[in-house]
């Protein structure tokens, strides 16, 4: 592995970790709208019966899951542009087949954090789980992965579309003579915005995958296909975008602080 890769690594990683951190209390929100099923899926619950630290529950778990898996992102986004892709002439095509295979990758390989995550993040005073160790050993290779095929669905266009839209709007705002220090932050917050509206019933499906069998409450089906038109029969189209603008408060901020963080990570590295 050379140096490069390496620093690239560093960059997404640390990247990873400073967005989800200072945005953990608005994700703990999205997840909780996108699984209401749940009796204390709430922030009210979370506060009275735990306390308000406890708005970042499953931040640990997100931090072990982000660092590496942004770390394999954006190397592997990097590494594909400039080598498999050098050819391609049309930076937006090039982006957005480099997010999508680093999209892609990164998510197969993490996977099993980021269910893990979504419990912990969802369970009452430790009911489940007494931490990530400890859902490891109780959950089966299945539950690890379960929900990785409409994850890869979602996730490798969300990823591509990601890419593709930060790099195109930061060259807009640059035209538009925004001020510097804002760009990167716009670019990615927009860009996230932007992918997310595309892909959003992926992601909602997904939790509710990663949930099966935590209890008798989940909604149980048979394939991704059912399960859009299961939700969407049960709460019609609106059903399928529960949740979207807890996931737009959120991703603006996060996605924004992630491509600062990015770009700024290049320029002190590289």
């Amino acid at each position: 592995m050379n140096r490069d890769v390496l620093k690239d690594m560093l960059i997404g990683g640390n990247a990873g970790i400073v967005s989800r951190t200072l945005t953990a209390p608005i994700e703990l929100y999205k997840v909780q709208r996108q699984n209401q099923y749940l009796k204390d899926a709430n922030f009210r619950s979370v506060l009275q019966k735990e306390g308000i630290r406890y708005l970042w529950k499953g931040n640990l778990t997100n931090c072990l899951r982000v660092f590496p898996q942004y770390a394999i992102n954006f190397a592997v986004f990097e590494n594909v542009k400039h080598s498999v892709f050098k050819n391609v002439k049309d930076e937006t095509f090039k982006n957005f087949y480099s997010g999508g295979i680093s999209g892609v990758t990164a998510m197969t390989l993490m996977y099993p954090l980021e269910t893990i995550r979504t419990r912990l993040s969802l369970q009452m005073n430790k009911s489940h789980y007494k931490g990530p160790f400890n859902a490891i050993k109780k959950m089966s290779f299945r539950s690890l992965y379960g929900g990785l095929g409409i994850s890869l669905i979602g996730f490798g266009p969300f990823n591509a579309l990601n890419f593709m839209f930060f790099y195109k709007y930061k060259e807009l705002l640059e035209n538009r003579e925004v001020e510097g220090k804002l760009v990167k932050f716009l670019a990615g917050g927009l860009g996230g915005i932007s992918a997310l509206t595309i892909t959003y019933p992926t992601d909602l499906l997904r939790k509710h995958y990663q949930m099966s069998g935590f209890n008798s409450d989940v909604p149980k089906y048979n394939g991704i296909l059912d399960g859009f038109v299961t939700i969407a029969k049960k709460e019609g189209i609106r059903g399928l975008y529960r949740g979207l603008l807890p996931s737009y408060i959120r991703i603006f901020p996060c996605l924004g602080i992630q491509f600062w963080c990015l770009e700024k990570g290049k320029d002190l590295l590289k």
